[in-house]
């Protein structure tokens, strides 16, 4: 099968040819570079119209043989150049008379990486310009499990190097003067697998405008926002349990963000893959190889019904073209999270927050110190407050390291149910209510303990309680903080409704029980500010 590819999202007009037989993919693309500044729609627009039809001619041109099916980026992007794709689709489909698929470019990101990798299930880390998340397959979708919550990573470096007065793409230029400079420590920014951008790019502008050298503040860039992205990558690895991770997007080209995921992934014995960087930029090729899957599949669109959608996110795209396959689990007394190595004893708990070879070691000593304090001190707090946790036995600040008590059978990942859904609903209110947020409620961030029958329950209530019996803790406050911020509580329960949607075969019902339990528990307030903190992610 040939399928002739067309991209034009933003700023890449591009055109490709996929030959299944032989697996070969040949691209033809033509970039638009604003004079000053970022990308100009308008500009953007008027550049894809006249580059578009040269760049398909080029392709069709190399083209030896029958062309089997057309497919395009149909979203998500700028709106006037996904409207000049569409209609050069749709024309040369009707021209020759083949089927017509419409490809979501950041599902294509992920595709081109595992199709290159071979990889059964990864996780799929994209760093584009617009964009930045984390995805992952289940029950028929890509679920986003991670995604910015302002603006795209590539975007993002655009700012601080428009600030300082480069030109556009400032990724590069922020790449090359990091090799020279010194870490600066800046804001680093983890909401359970969400992340943010804006604050550290102001912090980043204030220590330029400071006098720190640029080359020290691109390298605390490159080490801090780097990071964070590895970090939400293991966490995905860690809440799948998956051990593959695929890379996408025009800003994986970055030597140093792929050798932080590489490193992590050998440190916790996952495999990583990063394509060529032809498949990385925006460009045809991706969108050919997965216009050919998904046209293998019958997954064809009717002219009629080819509209663009520039908000068209991955979660929305029925995945037609692969057979789901189920969650990898671990099973070993040594669980290495994403965090930390956790060691099981008897009723103990050992959590080892171990250096991450793929951060600064200041990042890391700062973030491993004060995870453990901030672990010790809010999961007492949550159980002051009435919220069942383990015991803490012993803190070693020097070593980063945990003894806590071994609490609960199963992750409720593994057990879901609505009533233990709604028990981590009240559990929230709770501690909210109580000035602190979790920082990472997922579902492997929650412990449950089975149903014992009725002979197994007997005993005092003293007895019930001190072994757990029925009952839903809240593990791994690490992330957690104090604030009195109703967004920061609408934080925490948009990253448990994330996880759901992730690790749950049916997650509606269970995404209901959880707001009804915390409504009836908490404050409404917050359940509106989650409404909002869903209205303004990358791909709502």
């Amino acid at each position: 099968m040939r399928v002739l590819g067309i991209e034009g999202t933003a700023w890449c007009a591009s055109a490709a040819l996929y030959d299944s037989e032989t697996d070969s993919v040949v691209i033809e693309s033509d970039a638009y570079a604003p004079e000053s500044g970022g990308i100009h729609p308008r500009e953007a627009a008027e550049h894809m119209r006249s580059a578009i039809p040269a760049v398909v001619e080029t392709i069709l041109d190399e083209s030896d043989g029958q062309i089997d099916a057309v497919s395009f980026s149909r979203g998500p992007g700028l709106g006037p150049c996904l409207r000049i794709v569409g209609s050069a689709a749709r024309a040369l489909a009707q021209t020759l008379d083949v089927p017509l698929v419409g490809v979501n470019h950041m599902v294509a990101h992920l595709e081109i990486g595992r199709h290159r990798s071979g990889f059964d299930a990864p996780v799929c880390l994209n760093a584009s310009g617009a964009n930045a998340h984390v995805l992952a397959y289940r029950n028929g979708r890509y679920r986003v499990l991670g995604e910015t919550m302002d603006t795209g990573v590539g975007n993002a470096l655009d700012k601080f190097t428009r600030h300082v007065g480069w030109s556009h793409p400032g990724g590069p230029k922020v790449e090359a003067y990091a090799k020279d400079g010194e870490y600066t420590d800046l804001p680093y920014v983890v909401k359970g697998m969400d992340f943010s951008f804006s604050g550290i790019m102001s912090a980043a502008k204030q220590e330029y405008d400071s006098g720190t050298p640029v080359e020290d503040v691109c390298r605390g860039l490159e080490e801090t926002v780097f990071a964070m992205l590895a970090e939400v990558a293991e966490r995905a690895l860690s809440l799948t349990g998956r051990d593959e991770l695929v890379l996408g997007g025009g800003v994986a080209q970055n030597d140093r963000l792929r050798g932080m995921l590489e490193a992590m992934c050998e440190q916790r014995g996952a495999d990583f893959f990063a394509p060529e960087p032809r498949f990385l930029r925006d460009n045809a090729g991706m969108i050919a190889v997965l216009g050919d899957k998904m046209a293998r599949a019958g997954d064809t669109l009717e002219i009629e019904e080819s509209a663009i959608d520039s908000n068209f996110r991955p979660d929305e795209v029925p995945v037609t073209w692969r057979e789901p396959e189920p969650p990898a689990r671990p099973d070993s007394d040594v669980l290495q999270g994403a965090e930390a190595t956790v060691t099981f004893e008897n009723d103990h708990v050992t959590k080892a927050r171990l250096p991450k070879g793929y951060r600064h070691p200041s990042l890391d000593a700062r973030l491993r110190r004060d995870r453990t304090v901030l672990e010790a001190r809010l999961t007492s707090e949550a159980r002051r407050h009435g919220v069942p946790t383990p015991l803490v036995w012993d803190v070693d600040v020097p070593e980063s390291t945990l003894t806590l008590q071994h609490v609960g059978d199963t992750d409720l990942r593994d057990a879901l149910t609505e009533s233990r859904v709604r028990d981590v609903g009240r559990h929230l209110a709770t501690i909210h209510d109580a000035g602190f947020v979790h920082g990472d409620p997922t579902t492997r961030n929650v412990r449950v303990t089975a149903k014992r029958s009725r002979n197994e329950r007997a005993g005092s209530e003293a007895t019930r309680k001190r072994d757990g019996d029925d009952r839903t803790f809240l593990i791994d406050f690490g992330l957690g903080y104090n604030t009195d911020d109703v967004e920061d509580y609408a934080m925490d329960c948009h990253v448990f409704e994330q996880s759901l949607a992730g690790t749950a075969d049916d997650p509606e019902p269970l995404t209901a029980a959880f707001e009804d339990a915390y409504r009836e528990a908490g404050d409404e307030s917050v359940l509106d500010q989650l409404r909002a903190i869903e209205g303004r992610g990358r791909y709502q």
